[in-house]
């Protein structure tokens, strides 16, 4: 089962999230964004990025081994959002951070540039997959802040890579078995902000479906100040 949300939040007029996937009988791709820039600009990088990164794996599905095609739709992707955005005065310096999702021949390939997330929801519990590419990242690797710290930064925003701003992109790839995930949960620092992991753990795995799941989660970010976007895209709950 898919169940998907987005929400503008509590203060923003624009939702610059974005989120799409598809599904066949032998692979199956998610991918979830949060763009940035000027007006209407982060919208547009945002939607650009998820597009072309699920066009380039339905298009060379069979060109690429499974571990290095998600990689090439980032770069691809990449390389359109960038060109497009020198192209046009009032787009530049727009970019979206990126999470994405493949899952084929029974292993999962997560992919993710800035600070959206992935999350693994099995019988020991949650783990965060991916590593944001931030500030408070940096500064929580380093030993300056503690975790609890960075959960309240004041520069949590404040991203160090990000999809379209510049010709060269580095991603991060990880490979894991396909058979111990109960959900597979992706989102936006809309929610990873607002919610601890310990809660999304306990509301996916006790709501009736993932699409109520994805609603208590975006209602708790909105009550807990809901200040940016919020995006979730859950998969899983079959089993």
């Amino acid at each position: 089962m898919v169940g998907f949300l987005t929400d503008v939040g509590n203060y923003r007029s624009l939702n610059e999230d974005y989120l799409d996937y598809f599904i066949t009988d032998d692979y199956s791709a998610f991918v979830i964004a949060d763009g940035m820039g000027g007006h209407n600009a982060g919208e547009v990088a945002s939607k650009m990025a998820v597009d072309n990164i699920l066009k380039f794996i339905k298009e060379n599905i069979d060109k690429y081994p499974m571990s290095e095609i998600i990689i090439e739709a980032f770069k691809k992707a990449n390389n359109i959002v960038y060109e497009y955005s020198c192209k046009n005065a009032t787009m530049n310096g727009m970019g979206t951070t990126v999470a994405a999702c493949l899952i084929a021949n029974n292993l999962i390939h997560i992919a993710n540039v800035g600070d959206s997330s992935c999350f693994f929801i099995d019988d020991t519990g949650i783990r965060k997959i991916t590593k944001d590419h931030s500030l408070v990242q940096q500064l929580l690797d380093e030993g300056s802040i503690t975790e609890e710290q960075a959960m309240h930064h004041p520069n949590k925003n404040i991203i160090t890579r990000a999809v379209g701003t510049s010709k060269d992109l580095e991603v991060d790839l990880y490979d894991l078995s396909n058979n111990k995930y109960k959900y597979i949960v992706l989102c936006t620092d809309g929610l990873s902000n607002e919610v601890e992991k310990e809660e999304m753990y306990k509301i996916v795995t006790s709501s009736q479906d993932v699409n109520e799941a994805c609603k208590e989660l975006i209602n708790l970010a909105k009550e807990r100040g809901g200040k940016d976007n919020i995006s979730v895209l859950i998969v899983g709950g079959e089993r």
